[in-house]
Order: C-alpha cells, then structure tokens, then sequence
C-alpha cells in the first residue's frame, strides 16, 4: 500500500506541472511570437528564461548569465536567414546549458549536448561485459542480463530504465542467486528511461521506507520561482523478495536521467556501494514545448536533490572512485568488476 501511495503522490506531482505548463504556454501565446525567425528566437529564449530550472546553478558552475546569452545570439539573428541556418543558432544557444535534457527536435536534426558523456573517459568497453556475461547468461527482461559469477558474485547488467522488469523475474532473479555472497549490478552507459522502472528496481534492495530525494517545481516565470520540496520515499517492494547482501554499484559517465536517479537512490541505501566514475548527470524532470514554427523543445523543468540534499544534475560521485586500467583491459580484465568482486569477497573477510 504504501509504494502504491507514494506512486499516486508523485503522479500527482505530475500532474501539478503540467497545470503550471498549459497556464505559462498560454501567457506565452498571449505574447503572440511571429513565425519567424526573429519570433522563433524570442520564443525559444523566452520558454527558457520562463521554465528552465537551472539558471541559478548553471550560472554558478558555468557561469552562464542568460539574458547575456539573449543578446550575444541576437546578433546572429536576421529575418533573411535561412531556416537551417535559424536551427543551427537556437542550438547554439541552449547548448550553452550543457544540460542533456536540453533538446530542439526540427526537419534538420535533433540539437543536443551530450558534452555530461563525451568529455570524459568511457570506463565502459561492451566487449569485456559480453565476456563476462558469458554465452549461458540469463535474460531477465528488456535490457536485464545476469549471470553468477565463478566466485559465486551475482553479476546484472542494466542496460537501460526503458522497461521494467517484472516482479516475477526478480523473484527468480533472487532465487537463482540466492546463495550468492553479494551481487554486483553494472548501470554503466544506461542512459536512462522511465523513473518509476529504476524506482521499482531500487525498491527491492531495502527493507525500510526511507527518503531518498527532494524534489521542486517551477510556479511562475521567475528564475527562482520554485514550489516547496517534496520528500520522495523509497519503500521496500510489496510482497516480492528482496535483497539484503552487499550490493556494488557500477557507474561512469554515460549513466544519465533515471540512471543518475538510480545511482543516488541506491547509493542511500545501508547495504550499497557506488564503485566507478560520477554519473553523467541529468537531474531534472524535462518537459516539452512547442515555438510557433513548429520545432519542439525539450527542457529541465523541476530539479532534485539526492537525501543529504546535493544537486545531481552534474552527476552523483561514486563511494569509491575507479578508472579502468589500459593493463587489465589488454589482459582482458575488466577494472570495474574484478575491484567490485574484490570488495565483495573482502567484507566476507571483515564484514
């Protein structure tokens, strides 16, 4: 009961933002932005001075000052350039935020920053993971593979938060491995999917209601114009086993939105350790608007706090921090897990 609670609260959260959308959509039409490029610009800059949650951070990390940006762009420009060349500027722009929640879907492209991944080392190689997977691994739902270990380590691999996995298969899940001594589960280049998936995945590794994160929603057009937070809970899954034995998280850069939500999540957890690299980041909910030429944009719209209340929008810092070793790899190894099942089989040793 308590889960389906919690569920029905964060549903009505949603809802509370959409509300606030359709009034700031209609203020902004009120405006009457033309269909060119000119209006297209204005519009664009205005949706986001308007509803973009993260001026305040960006500004302190980055140091970008918006109304700054407005007027740089401006420049750029004209009523006579063309609509590609228009695409191309309003990019520019909010690519300025480095938010990889921040998108402009146009006939031309989708404009994106995924700076959160490709600025940094990918710690991750594919090949290594199929090699530790093995050809005998299990397939537990879309993007859900597990295998046990030779050192009797449960070893998951989630791809991505796009589907959830069922009560059912954790149940066998758990069962299969339940004489395994810890389990390691690797979210590394999840890049990310539906929240309540990786809340219901999390939801299996405590057996106490706890608070995880604080959340906020925008309430006018003003920069810090924020609701009051609300306290998201983690409780244990309803009636489905659960697991209790150490757990190694495994992070790197390309762990984004409901994977950076996954990582801070399970990194409150008692019996939870975050091995790797700091998450790609992603940390506040994006919703979408329209400018009158029809392009769409994507945009953080509510931010969130992990439970000792740090922003994670640049991403949640490992318990250990590891890069993975040029040796290991050419000998076939792969850093990440071989150091998690090491700390597993350690706290066997000195629990």
């Amino acid at each position: 009961m308590k889960r389906e609670i919690y569920i029905r609260l964060t549903a009505s959260v949603v809802l509370i933002l959409l509300m606030v959308a359709c009034s700031q959509k209609t203020e902004r039409e009120d405006m009457e932005f033309s269909n060119t490029p000119a209006g297209n610009f204005l519009s664009l800059w205005t949706i986001m001075d308007e509803r973009y949650c993260f001026f305040d951070l960006k500004k302190e990390q980055l140091g970008v000052d918006w109304d700054e940006v407005q007027e740089r762009y401006a420049a750029s420009i004209s009523n006579e350039m063309s609509s590609k060349s228009l695409f191309e500027v309003l990019c520019s722009m909010i690519g300025e935020l480095r938010d990889g929640h921040v998108n402009l879907t146009s006939p031309y492209d989708y404009g994106r920053n995924w700076s959160w991944k490709t600025d940094y080392p990918s710690n991750y190689s594919a090949d290594l993971r199929e090699k530790y997977l093995g050809k005998d691994y299990v397939i537990a739902g879309d993007g859900y593979f597990y295998r046990i270990l030779d050192d009797n380590i449960g070893y998951l691999v989630v791809e991505s938060f796009g589907s959830f996995i069922s009560s059912n298969r954790i149940n066998v899940m758990f069962g299969n491995m339940l004489l395994c001594n810890g389990l390691i589960i690797d979210i590394r280049d999840n890049g990310g999917g539906d929240l309540r998936a990786a809340e219901f995945l999390a939801s299996h590794f405590t057996e106490k209601s706890l608070p995880v994160s604080y959340s906020c929603y925008k309430t006018g057009p003003g920069h810090n114009d924020f609701s009051k937070l609300y306290t998201n809970i983690l409780t244990p899954a309803k009636e489905d086993m659960r697991w209790i034995k150490p757990v190694v998280l495994l992070t790197n850069r390309g762990c984004f939105s409901s994977a950076n939500d996954f990582a801070f999540t399970m990194k409150a957890l008692e019996n939870v350790t975050l091995m790797g690299d700091t998450t790609g980041g992603g940390g506040g909910l994006p919703m979408s608007s329209e400018l009158p030429n029809g392009w769409v944009v994507r945009f953080s719209s509510a931010p969130t706090y992990d439970s000792e209340m740090n922003d994670v929008e640049f991403g949640v810092a490992p318990d250990i921090r590891l890069d993975m070793d040029d040796d290991d790899i050419k000998a076939g190894k792969d850093t990440y897990i071989e150091r998690a099942r090491k700390f597993i089989n350690d706290k066997l040793v000195n629990p």
